[in-house]
């Protein structure tokens, strides 16, 4: 590796060496916090040096020494590298909040010996995904998610948490399968896996064969990602979760469902064949997603198919194969991790102070906790759309998108938006009405709001106000990153700068073969090294 390529790895390196440094601390739960939040400080802080430095283009990294197509890759674009800022400083954010959850419950509704290290394979694993530039080893981080989020779905042990954790786990093994499935026909038809490699290989296979690999890839993604008529099991597996594995699985792993779909249909379809099914899928999650918010009376599964809900604005974006969709769309994932997390964060604190989620149960908490108020409104409107927020901003890039593409079914996708983002509105000023402005059936007992929960819950509201601030730079990033996927060209020479095969070795191992064959030459003909 050369100049600043090292930190490439780090984000998948270091969660995974701390978290068998905190497994084999399990004997000491007060050394495995300083563990864990260190770890996820330093990956926050590669992720913005990586954030900074792929600006300038990919940086890749060769596993085991072994370059493309023989070896694995590690790629830091600017896609991955802003989703790995962004999904950094939420799990971060998360990992205060539930350290400071266990301290007040005195550690009685978490097992820490189990957590922290399963805390930590699972931001090993979102990294993973995020840099990979091999399709079996995206598969391989999602193994690693599914792993761990399985043990974080079912904490504490109780019925509504193994049967949601079973609901997930055989969701999730069915799209594993299917990615699995997916591979093999790949590479069977391909001979390889590698992403540079397939961008230029799939366009001269049957345009049959590739429809059909292009459709397992879709399936798979989508069940991840929780697109519609491939999301009902999230509604019901997330709100019985504890709040900080509820904030974390909301902000990070549908998204890590739509950066593989992003990546695949910039880089290895991008002739847009499934674009129309794509616009109809989008649709669809946007409205299902939200009706079923609007009939809500939980907060927790309320915003959980808001959250279904708007994962149809990023396939919209996706789906519209321009670089003004796919600006829109990767802006507005960064904006949805940091304000869907913010607000089940929120969500965990109105259920300590409340003690419910019902909205039938809650009332006056905005004269109990008015901060607690604040820290609800703000990212509900953000999540609304309510200008000038980032929310808006998003929203209006991908309506400015779908207009500039000038066809019926785009005008009803930006129909169906601002349909969607009025619902939205209205569910969410429901629900604060409800929780915070009217009076209660019961009254309310008076709760305490550890600052260590509040603290991490406002910072991901304030990163949430601050892409607001940021906008024009992060837009304007976003721009950068969907023009280098219609040009494609920069990502497949920084994996293969030889040409499609290769050389399969990498500089570091090319240049020591270098130096021994001289060594060897020098010897046999007596010459001084």
């Amino acid at each position: 590796m050369t100049d600043w390529t090292w930190i490439v790895p780090l984000p998948v390196v270091i969660p995974l060496f701390s978290a068998g440094l905190t497994l084999a601390m399990y004997r000491r739960p007060r050394v495995q916090p300083v563990v864990s939040v260190t770890a996820l400080a330093l990956v926050l802080l590669a992720s913005v040096a990586l954030l900074v430095l792929a600006d300038d283009g990919p940086l890749v990294v060769d596993v085991g020494g072994w370059a493309a197509p023989v070896g694995i890759n590690l790629v830091a674009d600017r896609l991955s590298s802003l989703m790995l800022t962004i999904s950094s400083a939420v799990t971060l954010c998360v990992l205060l909040y539930s350290l400071a959850q266990g301290r007040d419950d005195n550690e009685e509704s978490a097992p820490v010996s189990i957590y922290h290290p399963t805390f930590l394979v699972l931001a090993a694993g979102v990294a993973n995904a995020f840099l990979s530039g091999d399709l079996f080893n995206i598969y391989v981080g999602f193994e690693i998610l599914l792993a761990a989020s399985f043990v974080l779905i079912t904490l504490g042990g109780t019925r509504d948490r193994i049967r949601a954790g079973t609901i997930y786990v055989v969701v999730a093994l069915l799209s594993s399968v299917l990615f699995l499935v997916a591979l093999a026909a790949i590479y069977a038809a391909t001979g390889t896996v590698n992403l540079a490699q397939l961008s230029l290989r799939l366009p001269h296979i049957d345009p049959d064969v590739r429809l059909t690999l292009q459709v397992l890839l879709l399936l798979a993604f989508a069940v991840k990602a929780a697109v519609f008529p491939l999301s009902a099991w999230l509604p019901d597996s997330y709100p019985t979760a504890p709040a900080p594995v509820t904030a974390v699985f909301a902000g990070l792993l549908t998204k890590v469902g739509v950066y593989a779909i992003i990546r695949t249909q910039t880089l290895l379809f991008p002739g847009g064949r499934l674009d129309d099914v794509l616009m109809w899928a989008a649709l669809a999650t946007m409205v299902v997603g939200i009706l079923g918010a609007v009939a809500q009376d939980d907060i927790k599964r309320l915003l959980s198919f808001t959250l279904v809900s708007h994962i149809g604005y990023m396939i919209f974006g996706i789906a519209l194969s321009t670089e003004a969709g796919w600006t829109a769309a990767v802006y507005y994932v960064a904006h949805h991790i940091t304000v869907q997390t913010a607000l089940f964060l929120v969500v965990g604190l109105v259920e300590r102070v409340g003690g419910s989620t019902s909205l039938t149960r809650l009332g006056g908490l905005a004269k109990l906790a008015p901060v607690l108020a604040i820290l609800f409104f703000v990212p509900a409107m953000n999540l609304a759309g309510i200008p000038p927020l980032s929310g808006f901003l998003g929203k209006l890039g991908l309506l400015q998108a779908g207009v500039d593409a000038g066809t019926p079914l785009a005008y009803l996708l930006v129909v169906g938006s601002v349909v969607t983002s009025l619902l939205t509105l209205y569910a969410l000023v429901k629900a604060w009405n409800k929780a915070f402005w009217q009076s209660p059936q019961d009254e309310p007992r008076p709760g305490r709001l550890p600052f260590g929960m509040v603290g991490p819950t406002a910072a991901l509201v304030l990163v949430g106000l601050g892409l607001t601030f940021a906008a024009g730079p992060l837009y304007a990033y976003t721009e950068r990153a969907a023009n280098a996927f219609a040009l494609r060209t920069t990502y497949i020479r920084a994996v293969l700068p030889d040409g499609e095969r290769g050389e399969g070795e990498s500089a570091d191992v090319a240049d020591e073969d270098a130096r021994r064959q001289g060594a060897d030459e020098d010897a046999r003909t007596g010459a001084e090294p």
